[in-house]
């Protein structure tokens, strides 16, 4: 994705939901309570973070036990420091005291929780990046520094290897294919990152390349599920039993589901997203055009998938009056630009949510050259009374724009080429009169049907009727 990429908008719970969400993270939950619990004979080394000595009262606190009870415990003393729960008031002796957003995280906006959230998130995934602390602390140089060539470990690339794979997952979950509450595989979101889109069958080593990165990932969403990014089924332990043999290929949905499965949750949907945007992304969220005018609306919406569309128009329509609302709408909807065929496919999508109350303003329209081939087809479907027949010219005109506004929204896919197939079944002789269209995109629809019509006879005509159009519009 490059950094001017509009991606599809995301469905956002509202920030007080959001917020509730963020405080009842096992991550940020534990960085408050160890906030609450520390006082003056609270000590810290060096680094800020709890001297050893006092982890296992910190553990204790936070109801932790077991072997990683202490480095939870560690985890959730540093979250505090770094947002600012606690404060570190004499570096040499080590000493702490409550920090001021600690009253923020209990008295503050859901904006302001979710600030800090954000804040504790970048720091998880910082961690995230990092190899095992093991390995670190087997690869220490003499000296006490870091030998990273020994780790085989790019901190940069790691970085953004997480990166692409989050960005994925996002995609994954506003995308109109994939519903938002659905589980992605472990394997299928390694994959996207690591098999070239134009790859027919991976080879064997793009193979491996994805096991490792699957591997990499079973530790990176351990770390994350508890900052609340992520709901995470792990790998099967029993899969990883034999290092020396790779794993079967999965049969059946249990059998994948045993590889891992990832879902975003909606405070990782709000999270990923101001992430996207901080990195200069076009990362729209239903609801950000309920307050704009209807031109606004129907360019906005014009890339959106359908159901987004549908669900951001609706939320616009609720601020209005119906009848107001739809003489706005047809407003924007005139044009002879080349986004105006879709703003119009827009407009009627929005003007199919307005009720019978709306009838004036499609009345309104009737005589117009752009808007009343539609204006006809809204107060049919009605059920309106006296609706005048359209003149040849209007259904032809009409015609064109509808499929150069397909084209503009999904390409040549396969609604559009059945839709094609059925004009040039239903009139006959069509090729011979639609070249006189005035519209601008006669000539590129025309084209587009010789393109996709599977009959060579009538593609041909298609084509010729598109010279034609092209060179009247020339002359």
């Amino acid at each position: 994705m490059s950094d001017s990429s509009t991606l599809p908008p995301a469905r956002l719970r509202p920030e007080a939901e959001l917020a509730r969400d963020a405080l009842s993270a096992p991550v940020l939950s534990r960085a408050a309570r160890l906030a609450r619990w520390a006082g003056p004979d609270t000590r810290v080394d060096a680094g800020g973070g709890l001297v050893e000595e006092q982890l296992p009262a910190a553990a204790e606190e936070l109801g932790l036990s077991g072997d990683d009870a202490a480095a939870y415990a560690s985890e959730a003393w540093r979250i505090a420091v770094d947002i600012g729960l606690v404060e570190i008031t004499d570096e040499e002796a080590g000493t702490v005291e409550t920090g001021e957003d600690l009253a923020t995280l209990t008295g503050g906006s859901p904006q302001d929780v979710l600030g800090l959230w954000l804040t504790a998130l970048e720091a998880v995934l910082a961690d995230a990046s990092v190899p095992d602390l093991d390995d670190l602390v087997d690869a220490m140089a003499e000296g006490g520094e870091v030998d990273l060539s020994s780790l085989d470990w790019d901190p940069e690339a790691e970085a953004e290897f997480l990166d692409g794979v989050l960005g994925n997952l996002y995609l994954l979950t506003v995308g109109e294919d994939h519903p938002g509450d659905a589980s992605v595989p472990l394997p299928a979101l390694a994959a996207s990152v690591i098999v070239p889109s134009d790859m027919g069958e991976p080879t064997n080593d793009v193979l491996e390349q994805v096991s490792d990165a699957m591997m990499r990932l079973d530790d990176q969403f351990r770390l994350l599920e508890p900052i609340g990014l992520v709901e995470y089924q792990p790998v099967d332990e029993a899969l990883m039993a034999d290092a020396d043999e790779e794993p079967a290929a999965p049969v059946d949905e249990a059998d994948v589901a045993r590889y891992g499965m990832v879902r975003l949750t909606p405070l990782g949907l709000y999270g990923l997203r101001a992430r996207l945007l901080e990195a200069g992304f076009e990362a729209p969220a239903v609801g950000d055009l309920a307050d704009k005018g209807a031109d606004v609306l129907l360019d906005g919406t014009a890339p959106f998938p359908p159901a987004a569309a549908h669900a951001e128009t609706e939320l616009w329509l609720a601020g209005r009056s119906p009848l107001a609302a739809a003489r706005e709408l047809l407003a924007a909807a005139r044009g002879s630009d080349t986004g105006a065929p879709l703003r119009r496919l827009r407009c009627q999508q929005a003007l199919s949510l307005v009720g019978t109350e709306a009838e004036p303003a499609l009345r309104e329209v009737l005589d117009d050259g752009e808007l009343g081939g539609l204006a006809r087809v809204w107060l049919t479907e009605h059920g309106a009374r006296d609706v005048p027949a359209p003149p040849q010219e209007m259904v032809f005109w009409l015609t064109i724009d509808t499929v150069a506004a397909q084209l503009a929204a999904e390409g040549n896919s396969e609604e559009l080429r059945a839709l094609v197939e059925g004009l040039a079944r239903q009139h006959s002789g069509f090729f011979d009169t639609v070249w006189r269209v005035d519209h601008p995109a006669t000539p590129d629809v025309l084209e587009a049907m010789g393109r996709l019509h599977p009959d060579k006879k009538i593609a041909k005509e298609a084509r010729k009727a598109a010279f034609k159009a092209r060179s009247q519009q020339s002359g």
